[in-house]
């Protein structure tokens, strides 16, 4: 009869919604699967510690021309955070290609504001810091475009040895990825303490008399040139003076030890550039060949 339900006839609510059974979904002609819950990836917990590093690199970087101590602190716990998002990847299975991305763009973007920091401290080195700055940011652009290009989308740490056996060292072993990228930070701070705390390397912040501010160098806060520093007793002098008094020991002990690794590492970015420049390379030479290219005369 018209009007009447038979069994071969689905079941449907009175309000013509659709019915569930057994966790389907029954629409008259088809039966369907529940859609999957999805996830956000920006909510992952490794990409939350990555917001956190940004947070504390921005608050150092808000502390660093006045508060070294307050600074090194902050910009410490950024880079350390660095390993505990790893094992926060690997203990939630929540490795992610935006994290490995969030995670090099923030090495790259708080070393090179200290950098930049460094060069404006130590003017006749400004060369050398814009240098490992450029390095820095060309070998890793290099690597991770190769990789993604030329590996099928690989993440940048899957280096085989067979094309680099330091860079797969490097990228496999953790602990020597820990000590490379620790170390490296480490003397860059080292040097950030000493412009505050060394004479050797950084001219008095409040020198003694006309004949000493002569022979600051220029940039430095004594120089006759610094119209912000041009009355001794301002505030921000006062302030720069007693962060001057700052013992030098220390951090001539961790820039010495630490100094050999620095070097290392801008050696394995010097590897890493050349070995993605050439990887790129023998991919242009096949998509070249694949198109006929060059055509014979």
């Amino acid at each position: 009869m018209d009007g009447v339900r038979t069994r071969k006839q689905p079941a449907k609510a009175a309000n013509g919604v659709e019915q569930k059974v057994n966790g389907l979904v029954d629409s008259g002609d088809r039966t369907t699967a529940f859609a999957e819950p999805t996830e956000n990836i920006f909510l992952f917990w490794p990409n939350v510690i990555g917001y956190s590093r940004i947070v504390l690199a921005i608050a150092s970087l808000y502390y660093m021309p006045l508060h070294p101590r307050t600074c090194s602190c902050l910009y410490s716990i950024s880079c350390l955070l660095d390993a505990l998002d790893g094992l926060a990847a690997r203990q939630f299975n929540q490795s992610t290609r935006f994290g490995a991305v969030l995670d090099m763009i923030t090495d790259r973007c708080t070393t090179s504001c200290l950098l930049v920091f460094l060069s404006s401290a130590f003017p006749r080195w400004s060369i050398v810091f814009q240098g490992l700055i450029s390095l820095d940011f060309a070998s890793h652009y290099m690597h991770m475009y190769a990789t993604l290009t030329m590996g099928s989308g690989q993440s940048h740490k899957k280096i085989d040895q067979s094309r680099s056996r330091l860079l797969h060292l490097y990228y496999n072993n953790r602990t020597v990825l820990f000590v490379f990228c620790a170390l490296n930070e480490l003397f860059f701070i080292a040097l950030y303490l000493l412009s505050f705390s060394s004479p050797m390397l950084s001219p008095s912040l409040l020198p003694a008399g006309d004949k000493a501010a002569g022979t600051a160098q220029p940039g430095s806060p004594s120089h006759a040139s610094s119209l912000i520093f041009a009355t001794p007793g301002s505030a921000w002098a006062m302030e720069l003076a007693r962060a001057n008094k700052m013992n030098s020991f220390w951090p001539w002990v961790l820039a010495g030890v630490s100094s050999p690794v620095m070097l290392g590492k801008q050696v394995l970015n010097v590897i890493q550039l050349v070995k993605a420049s050439k990887w790129l390379a023998e991919g242009d030479l096949k998509a070249r060949r694949a198109e006929g290219l060059p055509k014979k005369k």
